[in-house]
């Protein structure tokens, strides 16, 4: 499947992503993660190790979002906010309270 990654095209599969990550250690998760196999990575370790770029030059949402048409299950960080919120109701939300002026 054709998929476009911080603005260049790639060729990819299922079967190609299992084999690339293949022997790779998972690294600890901090944001969105993929289910690849029987292991989560990091959705950014994903993107590095598929595309070979550094991992600034493509954003987490072009990984997963490539990585969900070719069937991976794909989690969002455990810190974002629920969907439907707006700003001011996310910023509501956050823990901990304002700084006195």
């Amino acid at each position: 499947m054709r998929c476009v990654i911080a603005g260049f095209a790639f060729d990819l599969s299922r079967h190609g992503v299992l084999e690339a990550m293949k022997g790779i250690k998972p690294e600890p998760i901090t944001g969105g993660s993929v289910v690849i196999g029987r292991r989560r990575y990091p959705v950014k370790q994903v993107g590095g190790i598929l595309t070979r770029q550094d991992r600034r030059d493509f954003t987490a949402d072009e990984v997963t979002r490539a990585m969900s048409r070719l069937g991976f299950t794909c989690r969002v960080s455990e810190d974002a906010p629920p969907p439907g919120l707006t700003r001011f109701q996310t910023a509501s939300a956050l823990p901990g309270t304002a700084a006195p002026a």
